[in-house]
């Protein structure tokens, strides 16, 4: 084999911020503080205190390897731990500030913990958990609505005392950068552990025109919140191109967001369905409100997306949305629904349907569907099966070695996602695993029924699960919200939905709720419908 020469150099999180420092030194950093007032920074500022951190951290002890966990919204102080740690060659882990406190306790015990960073506003959660955990030897506290308390060290003055520089070590890229968990709905939380050299590609892939496009001219607010999945790469990769970021802190409703956009003049946002539902009705209410012309591209993930709304977005506002998909095991970048340039003279009916896909495989993922045997499936759009991917920023194994059955033994990750791939590669999610309906042997998909449910003008929010039957084991059942002052009897969504199912797909039931039980990161808890509603059919009353 004859090797090629070429440099050994590093991919490295150090680069993209010396890169920022050196090209993009009056690029700005918008962060909204609690009390929505807004404050600005360059990104020369954000390199000096990023190094002004890493002094601070080392004169506390933090070392190579070292957790040094953040419990913040999205904010500039945030955004400098996620490159001070890891440049510094310690790692960043990234606490859910929607979790429990007993999930907390047993993840920050778990990632063991040394330092902790928190927003003042947050201190009633960290006192939850926090002192129990037995790892933890600093609290350094984020100003960010009072003083920090007696025996805490307060963030800014800790950087106040701090040079500009810091001597950054040479790191190999295969180093440790960051700890995320997931949200443990299958158990406990899991640790993923991110390497330098995944982060890198990672941000590199979604500054790609037919990932997510992120350029420089860009202005990047992510909704998201930089304790879920990374922020999905963005903090990383908004830097990486030199891009402008807008980042709201606590005030996530949709007037706050809107009025943020419009006044940034935000080029691209992304969050999870549960915001842009709450935007696109916001819209609804007083459309001329707004001047969002700025808008390019609106990122949806985390859930799928119904095609109501993509379409709402499109035809009544002129926005975009782009429809992507991904895991924490993944960084969490897999899909993205952009339509390619062969398919652009499709109907404006499959367009959309594409576009409410979860798209097809970003540049280094790959994907497969295999049966209950392991084999792989047929990509003919109708066959069923687990999604399972691979790819250099998909995680190998578990950092707390748990969920080694997620791993097969030729190397690919096991998502819990049932999937049908069409021939052109555009994935649909029917299903979780966990979640599939199985009615007298024949699967239901949840998911397309949510998404026609959710295109009645009443429904605000639908799902469907699974609820036991005597006949045909599991039938589904409709739990559904509805827009204010708004209603409709079962006969009227049945009606509405049952031209586009077999007659054995639609719902049985249909529960009425003021909101959809979500997860800590805004996905529907199904579970929760499943223990409160899921012997309904069995003539049982519902609790």
């Amino acid at each position: 084999m004859l090797t090629g020469r070429m440099m050994a150099f590093p991919l490295t999180i150090t680069h993209l911020w010396q890169r920022a420092r050196e090209f993009f030194p009056r690029q700005e950093v918008v962060s909204r503080l609690p009390d929505k007032s807004l404050h600005r920074q360059t990104y020369a500022d954000f390199a000096a205190r990023t190094a002004r951190l890493a002094n601070a951290l080392k004169k506390l002890g933090v070392g190579p390897g070292d957790r040094v966990a953040t419990l913040c919204w999205n904010h500039r102080q945030h955004l400098e731990a996620y490159y001070a740690v890891p440049m510094m060659g310690a790692v960043v882990h990234t606490l859910n500030i929607r979790l429990h406190p007993s999930e907390l306790l047993y993840i920050a015990q778990s990632a063991e913990d040394s330092v902790l960073i928190v927003d003042r506003s947050l201190w009633k959660l960290y006192e939850a958990f926090g002192p129990e955990v037995r790892s933890l030897r600093h609290v350094i506290v984020v100003p960010d609505a009072g003083p920090a308390p007696e025996g805490t060290h307060d963030y800014e003055a800790l950087l106040a005392a701090e040079h500009d520089e810091y001597a950054w070590p040479a790191l190999d890229e295969n180093t440790a950068a960051m700890l995320c968990y997931t949200s443990g709905t299958t158990g406990n939380p899991k640790g993923v552990l991110l390497s330098h050299r995944s982060t890198v590609l990672h941000a590199m892939v979604s500054c790609m025109t037919d990932t997510l496009g992120i350029r420089q001219g860009d202005t990047c607010m992510p909704v998201v919140p930089m304790f879920h999945a990374a922020a999905w790469g963005l903090p990383y990769s908004a830097v990486l191109a030199g891009a402008k970021l807008v980042m709201p802190g606590p005030h996530l409703d949709g007037l706050s967001l809107l009025d943020l956009m419009a006044a940034e003049k935000v080029t691209l946002a992304a969050g999870v369905p549960t915001i842009w539902l709450g935007i696109l009705a916001a819209l609804d209410n007083e459309p001329r409100r707004w001047d969002l012309r700025s808008v390019r591209a609106m990122v949806i993930g985390g859930a799928a997306a119904p095609a109501s709304m993509i379409e709402g977005f499109s035809t009544r506002h002129s926005l975009q949305v782009v429809h992507a998909w991904g895991m924490t095991e993944m960084s969490p970048l897999g899909t993205v629904a952009n339509i390619k340039h062969g398919l652009l003279d499709r109907s404006p009916e499959e367009l959309l349907s594409l576009r409410a896909s979860q798209g097809y495989a970003v540049p280094f993922v790959e994907t497969r569907h295999v049966n209950d045997q392991g084999s792989p499936l047929p990509r003919d759009g109708e066959t069923f099966g687990e999604l399972e991917v691979r790819g250099p920023w998909v995680a190998s194994s578990y950092y707390n070695g748990d969920g080694g059955d997620r791993f097969t033994d030729d190397g690919w990750f096991k998502t819990g996602d049932v999937v049908t791939l069409d021939p052109e590669g555009y994935m649909r999610i029917t299903d979780r695993a966990k979640d599939v309906i199985k009615s007298g042997g024949e699967w239901i998909s949840s998911v397309a029924l949510e998404n026609a449910l959710m295109s009645h003008p009443a429904v605000l929010e639908a799902a469907v699960f699974a609820a036991q039957h005597p006949t045909w084991s599991e039938r589904p059942v409709a739990a559904v919200a509805f827009k204010p002052g708004q209603s409709a009897t079962p006969d009227e969504l049945r009606a509405h939905i049952e031209g586009r199912f077999a007659k054995f797909w639609l719902p049985d039931a249909y529960v009425v709720v003021s909101q959809i039980p979500r997860t800590s990161t805004g996905k529907f808890l199904k579970s929760k419908l499943r223990e409160e509603h899921g012997r309904i059919l069995l003539g049982e009353a519902v609790t």
